[in-house]
Order: C-alpha cells, then structure tokens, then sequence
C-alpha cells in the first residue's frame, strides 16, 4: 500500500522556537510531502499563515536576517500593565514584506486559535484579515497586549489549546504531523552553528567579540547566579509545566503519524535573533522524526 503524502500540519505556540516550524515544512517538503491544510497557535499562526499565503521565503530571509538590535528596535516597549509590548510595530514591519490578505483566499486551508479572555472561550479564525487572526492568536498575556478585533480582546491561543489538532478537518484523508516546541528538557540540543547548506548564522561581530575577549581581562565576567525561586519565576515555571502536560493530553486525544518535538529550553520566548538557528533546529528534529516513521513504516 501507498503511503500518504499528503499532509495536515499542526504547529505548536512557542514564541521565538515557533521559527523551528520553518524547519519543519523545509523538511516536509524535500521529502516530498504535500502539505494540503495547516492549523497553527501563536507562533505556529505566524508561521503557518506565512506559508499557507505562499510567502515563506520571503518571511524566512526577513525573520533570518534580524539580529538582537533589530528585535529590540521592533519592540514598541508600553508601561500599561495588560502587557509590556503593544505588538504593532513588528507586525507593521513584516506587513512591507508580506501584504495582508484574507484567511478564506490563502493557498492551502489555514486556521489559528486565540482567547477571547473576557468569556475565557476559544475563538477560531478560518476568514478575515490574516494579520488580525496572527496577531491576536501571538498575544501573549503580561507579555503583548490583547488583540482588540470585532469588540473582542484577544489573548494567546496558547492558553486553551497550545496544540490545536481540533481545527484540523481532513486528518482521516492525510498524515496527521504535529509539531510542538514546548517539550521536556531531556529533547534539548546542542545548538547547530550553520544551516544545511553551510551557511553561518548571524553572531555577533568580529570586532565586537574582540574587545568583550579584551575587556574581560580587566573586568572578569561574573559566573551566572542561580535562579532565584521568586515569586515571578515560580508562577512561569508552574504555568509551563502545567501547559506541557496539557500538551501531552492534547496530543494523546488523537491519532498524530508524525510528532515532532522540541525542549522548552531550546532558546527564550522573545529570542528571535536567533532564527537561523531554530529554523535547523527544527530540520534536524523533523529529519529525525521522520526517519523514524519512514522507517517504521516500511
């Protein structure tokens, strides 16, 4: 019997590891995979609603291409207390580079999650303005402030359903490929200094290494202090392993084919400097899983 290759692909919320899913779908598709519907949380919004709208090179050359000081310069820092970050001027910048359409005209079928934090229900987003549903699905609580749309305010999806295999609607017809980014510490990697093709990814400059490794022999860098269990930390720390068992019950409600999975500690929620690097993180993960399940289905 012929194996399927067509896919339906869930991606994970995350933040900045979110960009492993680039990984992924280079992945799926070099195999020869043919993904035909995409469900997405948060991150996996972001990244899923750029490849259903047929952009992902241009998305991956832009996101690619930010160092710390262009992350930094997208944050429009806010003292309001729903939220540090107000999330405009990031979604402003990648709208000059992936114009803004209609969920209903994208490509491939795509949906994406978000909390409507008033009523505390799920709210789907299969039509309307694709940056609105990224954007709301992305807002993370304390972190973005919540999306308003249609008289909504919108918080991350992530909060109900980090894994959003329930949007998916043609599971039965195709291989059902899960990706979540929010695993144990036991799944973590060495993090890969060049992509596939060879390529460095973006470090810090020569000179500026320099004068730190110069600088150091009159100023020793101070070995890093362990983490103190504030109050802050506790609560982060509690939600992240009550949203990773959620995941693992999430997962165990349906019939996945192919699971790809990253430790949580493979970078930081807002370190999207490091895109390169994630997006060959998430090859290599993906490579491994479906070795496994080419091999296994042999």
């Amino acid at each position: 019997m012929a194996k399927k290759k067509t896919v339906s692909l869930v991606l994970s919320s995350g933040g900045a590891r979110g960009l492993a899913h680039v990984g992924v779908i280079e992945e799926l598709e070099n195999r020869g995979y043919e993904i035909t519907e995409l469900a997405g949380c948060s991150a996996g919004a972001l990244v899923g609603g750029m490849y259903a709208a047929g952009k992902m090179p241009e998305f991956k050359d832009w996101i690619c291409n930010l160092d710390r000081v262009d992350v930094f310069s997208l944050m429009d820092f806010t003292f309001s207390s729903r939220g540090f970050i107000k999330g405009e001027k990031v979604y402003n910048a990648l709208k000059k580079v992936v114009q803004d359409c209609q969920i209903e005209d994208l490509k491939i079928p795509f949906a994406c999650n978000a909390v409507d934090y008033k009523s505390g229900k799920e709210y789907v987003f299969r039509e309307g303005s694709l940056y609105a549903a990224i954007r709301a699905s992305g807002s993370i609580p304390s972190v973005f402030q919540p999306a308003r749309h249609h008289r909504h305010e919108f918080i991350d999806g992530g909060v109900l359903n980090p894994v959003p295999v329930s949007l998916i609607r043609n599971s039965e017809k195709n291989l059902l490929v899960v990706v979540d980014v929010n695993g144990p510490e036991e799944l973590f990697i060495h993090p890969p200094k060049k992509d596939s093709s060879g390529r460095s990814f973006i470090s810090m400059p020569n000179w500026l290494e320099d004068y730190r490794k110069k600088m150091t022999q009159f100023f020793p860098e101070k070995e890093e202090k362990q983490e103190s269990l504030s109050s802050l930390n506790l609560i982060t720390r509690s939600f992240d392993l009550l949203q990773d068992r959620f995941c693992e019950l999430l997962i165990e409600k349906y019939p996945v084919d192919v699971r790809v999975r990253l430790s949580r500690k493979q970078a930081g929620t807002l370190e999207f400097h490091r895109a390169g690097e994630l997006v060959e993180i998430g090859r290599l993960k993906a490579k491994e899983a479906l070795d496994q399940f080419e091999h296994g289905s042999e």
